[in-house]
């Protein structure tokens, strides 16, 4: 088939059923049609894998948001309980500092609170620390979890 006869049959549109590269019009229109349903059903379950991933990371970040929200109440809790704490410990040292009698039983007053302040502040850290951990742990825990479930159905 030369040149010209190949463009003309690609090209014809309403003319006879003529061979193009040896393959009649007809088995060419079952393959391409064939390739096409593949294509199509390929990209429905893609879509469908997309949808899934999609929900599964739509509940982790619901489940991390719930969990965060929480955990940070806690925390928030916490801090104001300690801020309540250091104050009456602070209205406490005032009043004791004010009845004392000497420049030594304010002193030894001073001490005392110092120590007690170092004390307290060392495990309101601790505290804090803890619940800072356990805020970070929580909040990334659904989202590994998840992602480790898409990842898996992905395979």
């Amino acid at each position: 088939m030369s040149e010209s006869e190949t463009k003309t049959t690609l090209n014809a549109s309403n003319g006879p059923a003529m061979p193009l590269f040896g393959f009649p019009k007809i088995a060419l229109a079952g393959v391409f049609s064939e390739l096409a349903e593949q294509g199509v059903a390929r990209a429905q379950e893609g879509c469908e894998k997309i949808k899934a991933a999609s929900e599964n990371m739509a509940e982790a970040l619901r489940e991390t948001y719930s969990s965060n929200a929480r955990s940070a109440n806690d925390y928030g809790l916490k801090v104001i309980e300690i801020a309540n704490a250091n104050t009456v410990s602070a209205i406490d040292f005032f009043a004791h500092l004010l009845g004392s009698k000497s420049v030594t039983d304010a002193l030894t007053l001073s001490a005392a609170q110092a120590r007690k302040t170092f004390d307290t502040t060392s495990a309101q850290n601790k505290e804090l620390w803890e619940l800072a951990q356990k805020l970070a742990a929580e909040t990334g825990e659904p989202i590994r979890k998840h992602a480790a479930k898409v990842l898996h159905q992905a395979n």
